[in-house]
């Protein structure tokens, strides 16, 4: 679905010149969705009286800009609670009367007393196709179920997770060997675009949002280090799937050799072909290969017990025969 295609739904409201020029919000924002959707906001002459963020977890590799020091930069006022929903917090924004929320990959599902504050209304901005992939983690499951399209959906919030009426979509594709970090600089660019062409017709109240088939999606929960970890009787297409959805910055896909861990940063199908053979490890011709349940992997990058390694230095310690993976 595109901008274009968003011609049906319920009657947008209609505001006065007056409040176009003073049109407020409240952002809810964190990592590189919410700091671009928040320069769009910035640039477009939205009132931002707020942002709620989150406080950077130290046990997290944070590899992503900041929306607290952009908004210090803007001199916005910054909270970080543990809980939005938190009574205080709940009437700290209350008090603001914002015409508008929106939430930019902020972490913390917003519940009805919150969502019942903005005068037109609370969205957010998904990354993925509504109704496609609600719920967590979008480009990593996109990236693992072997999608090649995905991109960015702004829609009204509700009480139940990215479900809302949608007001604008970018796609983006998925090429073969695009790792998760990849997609998502797309999806941040898509997510980018989607705001900021719809934002003035939106803010003008002349947005039509269209309502969700959510017979078209599926929701998806979270995801850890250990799903990870790689089952070498799935084909190889399948492995490289998984291998690239959780490249870094990611922990990394991983498995056991020799007794030591492996982490498996980057591989290539390689379109060969096996039949009856064990999952195994091997080098041949300057190369490292993995006979997976169904195909051959080309591993083009990957640690051993925490070393990076190349082929010639796995072949000169440990030759050039097969190593069974433990699976």
């Amino acid at each position: 679905m595109r901008n274009e295609d968003l011609n049906n739904g319920a009657a947008g409201f209609q505001l006065t010149t007056k409040d176009l020029r003073l049109t407020t919000a409240v952002v809810f924002a964190y990592h590189n969705v919410g700091v671009r959707c928040l320069s769009v906001l910035l640039a477009q002459g939205v009132d931002v009286q707020l942002v709620v963020t989150h406080r950077d977890n130290p046990n997290e590799n944070i590899w992503f800009e900041s929306v607290a020091a952009l908004a210090a930069l803007h001199g916005i006022a910054v909270i970080t609670p543990d809980n939005p929903n938190d009574v205080a917090v709940v009437e700290q924004i209350r008090a603001l009367q914002p015409d508008f929320f929106f939430s930019f990959y902020y972490r913390e599902m917003l519940k009805a007393p919150l969502l019942a504050i903005p005068k037109h209304g609370a969205l957010n901005m998904h990354g993925s196709l509504l109704p496609k992939y609600r719920g967590r983690v979008p480009v990593n499951w996109a990236i693992i179920r072997g999608e090649t399209e995905t991109g960015s959906t702004l829609h009204y919030m509700t009480e139940k997770p990215d479900n809302g009426d949608i007001v604008a979509q970018q796609s983006v594709p998925i090429l073969p060997n695009d790792t998760a970090l990849q997609v998502f600089q797309k999806v941040t660019v898509a997510a980018e675009m989607a705001l900021h062409s719809v934002l003035p017709e939106l803010l003008a109240g002349r947005v039509q949002a269209v309502k969700q088939d959510l017979s078209k999606g599926a929701y998806f929960g979270g995801r850890n280090a250990t799903d990870g970890v790689i089952n070498w009787q799935q084909s190889a297409q399948e492995i490289h799937n998984l291998v690239r959805a959780v490249a870094p910055p990611y922990p990394g896909a991983a498995t056991r050799l020799l007794g030591k861990p492996v982490r498996i940063l980057q591989t290539l199908v390689t379109g060969c072909t096996v039949s009856g053979e064990r999952p195994a490890f091997y080098v041949k011709e300057g190369k490292v290969y993995a006979i997976c349940g169904q195909g051959v992997l080309r591993i083009v990058r990957f640690e051993l017990d925490g070393a990076a390694m190349s082929a010639e230095e796995f072949a000169g310690q440990y030759g050039t025969e097969r190593f069974e993976f433990s699976i």
